[in-house]
């Protein structure tokens, strides 16, 4: 379970980040391959479904989520 949570992290920060130069104006993924590329919808996809998975094990894996005693 720990390699799929540091492989949907490492997913969600790549895009977290092209969200980040999309707002500004910078650069987008899309780019690098084109727009309709394959890659690119693996990459917006693969993205996606991390988060997905994020969510759905988020307070299970979370430290700061998990109830602490005397809290």
């Amino acid at each position: 379970m720990k390699n799929l949570h540091m492989v949907t992290f490492i997913l969600l920060v790549i895009g977290g980040l092209n969200w980040l130069l999309v707002g500004l104006g910078v650069w987008n993924v899309g780019e690098l391959f084109g727009p309709d590329a394959a890659v690119t919808k693996a990459i917006y996809i693969l993205v996606g479904l991390s988060a997905i998975v994020e969510l759905a094990t988020h307070k299970k894996n979370c430290k700061c989520c998990v109830a602490q005693p005397g809290m």
